[in-house]
């Protein structure tokens, strides 16, 4: 936990850093016909049901851009979330604490971008995301007789670009797929942000 700590402090220092030295290079709009792609880095907090199994998200992401109008993009996006697993209950007579796996996601996300003016932008995404690993168990517990879900994916966000930087923050849902267990809610999501790098193609 403290190596992740470190590394969203990092990533906050590298925010503001770019924003104190490109704050006047805002991108306001997005050229129409024009292609762009990105890498970013992702952080998040689960939220719902993953709540009880993870407290944090870490993950990776590409985007490919193509500006529709001056000031509206589409975009599809994809990559790998990983959502560590925490400490679970402490069993009776057992002086060893159980801890959750950690669960793994592929998101593949096709969206629209909206430039509201100075650098300012809003956003919405649908999608798919697949399970690389089973929701809920505890470390040492096999997989095999568990079901990895495809969920669906509704992220409405909101950011900032400027220069060749982006920054977003987005509330992401997961839903649909098959139970593993009895009165499982088995929907969940998280609030996240999305620190990236861009340049045109």
């Amino acid at each position: 936990m403290k190596k992740l700590t470190k590394v969203i402090a990092a990533a906050g220092i590298a925010v503001a850093t770019l924003f104190t030295t490109n704050a006047v290079k805002a991108q306001s709009t997005t050229p129409p016909n024009a292609w762009r792609f990105g890498i970013g880095v992702e952080g998040g907090v689960p939220t719902g049901a993953a709540r009880n199994y993870s407290r944090a998200m870490l993950g990776g992401t590409a985007r490919l851009q193509y500006g529709v109008a001056q000031n509206v993009a589409l975009t599809l996006t994809s990559g790998y979330y990983n959502m560590f697993g925490r400490d679970a209950v402490k069993l009776p007579g057992n002086n060893n604490d159980i801890r959750y796996k950690a669960m793994g996601l592929v998101p593949l996300k096709a969206g629209v971008k909206a430039y509201i003016g100075s650098g300012f932008y809003v956003a919405g995404e649908v999608g798919a995301g697949f399970e690389t690993s089973v929701f809920g168990l505890v470390k040492g517990q096999s997989d095999d007789n568990f079901k990895k879900n495809t969920k669906f994916i509704v992220a409405p966000g909101i950011g900032y670009s400027w220069s060749n930087v982006d920054f977003g923050v987005r509330y992401e849902h997961f839903s649909g797929g098959q139970a593993n267990y009895v009165g499982q809610n088995n929907n969940y999501g998280m609030v996240a942000a999305r620190l990236a790098y861009g340049f045109k193609l």
